[in-house]
């Protein structure tokens, strides 16, 4: 359903890699049934082993897409039609945001706008 559980806007100067235990531990403590956690390969070896030593949890990675042509990769076309739900607003478009928890709201009033617009 590309339901977003958690959401954290942090630096540009803060890799995706270091960053990405952030949402995790904020999604486990809303929803402690949370048995593991996904990514592509760009987070394999960081987050993964955050994953493991922080949240004693399982991280799936998908597989590098090959240049060979187009393949569905199980579970991670999930994520990129959230991320391309999200692109369709025009604040999230561009930078109007001046701090962090505003931009952190308008991404939850965007996905919240597209699941509305689902029913």
């Amino acid at each position: 359903m590309s339901n977003i559980l958690a959401v954290k806007v942090h630096r540009a100067n803060l890799h995706d890699t270091k960053a990405g235990i952030f949402p995790a531990i904020k999604a486990y403590r809303l929803y402690p049934t949370i048995q593991a956690f996904c990514g592509d390969a760009g987070y394999r070896k960081t987050f993964v082993s955050n994953i493991e030593t922080i949240l004693d949890l399982k991280a799936d990675i998908s597989p590098r897409i090959k240049a060979d042509g187009f393949h569905v990769v199980k579970k991670r076309w999930v994520v990129e039609r959230a991320f391309a739900w999200l692109g369709n607003s025009r604040r999230l478009a561009k930078d109007f945001e001046k701090t962090v928890a505003s931009q952190e709201s308008m991404i939850k009033i965007s996905h919240l706008h597209t699941l509305l617009k689902r029913l």
